[in-house]
């Protein structure tokens, strides 16, 4: 049974520390991997996922196991991987070493090359594909905040039902089209970068319309691009992928109706890569916007807009001073 294996938790970031915190919280073994940073932080106040929706527990110490070591992996029946595309395989290897041969490996990833990459460096293993459709930001003091409605999706397999997987605050479901799903929610996270160079908070980013005209021909490129690779993606939201450029596109309060209906954020989200910035880290650029730009040049696609965000994001971290604050225009103004 699920329910009595232990789940590890391979990279306790923002979304590693959620997941691990509800599945905790709902009475589920849970094992993380973390950093030293996380680990003093969560051994100091205790590590609290709390949601938009109102969920706020303090999970206790003595509730789950937490480690750099990652032998705290040698029991575990699931691991579910979290870290940033780079890091993956890494992480692969960490897992080869130490994870039991007949535990279920899930990327729970950004992107949509990790799954690929994890079943190559563990051969024989059962990997599966999986998304989060969801935003969790690191409020600091042992705080890990959804900030947005969504649930997680796996990829379907017998060895792993997703249900009993669910805790209260947290479903988690099954899909027999886990590439399209993947691909999906890449096309939504182009929003990543947007928000990383605009230094706003992604409710009140996507109440200016100038803001979600730039998301809309970002999303226009990379429908176009994913097209020509002819992939059909599956939106994580209820609207499909192709309805959202000129849903963007809208009058704000046409706008504001229609995403009352299919999104919950909360007013202070804001995207991973904008934390990435803010504390001087890697961003999954390359594994966003650049597999759009990589796409693009195989196909013979012109996708401007795309190259623009991918080096200023790549500027930014070499300048590591956070968000530059960019306006639409000033994005646009190499195009």
């Amino acid at each position: 049974m699920v329910s009595g294996q232990t789940i590890g938790i391979a990279g306790a970031g923002s979304i590693g520390c959620f997941v691990g915190g509800m599945l905790a919280a709902g009475g589920r073994r849970v094992a993380l991997l973390g950093r030293p940073r996380v680990i003093a932080e969560i051994e100091a106040h205790g590590l609290r996922p709390t949601s938009f929706e109102g969920f706020d527990q303090t999970i206790t110490r003595d509730r789950f196991a937490l480690s750099e070591n990652p032998s705290v992996f040698e029991d575990a029946g699931i691991v579910l991987v979290t870290v940033k595309s780079a890091d993956t395989p890494a992480m692969a290897d960490i897992i080869a070493r130490h994870a039991p041969s007949d535990a279920v490996i899930v990327s729970l990833q950004n992107g949509v090359g990790n799954t690929a990459v994890l079943r190559n460096r563990l051969p024989g293993r059962r990997v599966l594909g999986g998304m989060v459709g969801f935003n969790v930001i690191a409020l600091g003091n042992g705080r890990f905040h959804r900030a947005t409605s969504g649930g997680i999706v796996i990829e379907q397999d017998e060895a792993l039902p997703a249900g009993k997987l669910s805790v209260p605050g947290l479903t988690i479901r099954s899909t027999d089209n886990i590439d399209g799903v993947q691909w999906g929610k890449l096309l939504l996270n182009l929003l990543n970068a947007l928000n990383a160079l605009g230094d706003l908070p992604l409710r009140r980013q996507l109440s200016s319309r100038p803001w979600r005209r730039l998301f809309a021909d970002q999303m226009a490129e990379g429908l176009a691009a994913i097209r020509a690779e002819g992939i059909k993606p599956v939106s994580p939201t209820p609207l499909p992928a192709a309805w959202m450029p000129p849903l963007l596109r809208l009058p704000d309060p046409i706008f504001e109706a229609m995403l009352g209906r299919t999104m919950k954020i909360d007013p202070e989200a804001r995207s991973s890569m904008w934390e990435d910035l803010k504390h001087g880290r890697r961003t999954e650029i390359d594994y966003l916007q650049g597999v759009i730009t990589g796409i693009a040049e195989r196909r013979g696609l012109e996708a401007p807009l795309s190259r623009r965000i991918v080096e200023l994001i790549r500027q930014a971290e070499r300048e590591a001073k956070g968000s530059p604050g960019l306006t639409p225009e000033q994005i646009r103004a190499a195009n």
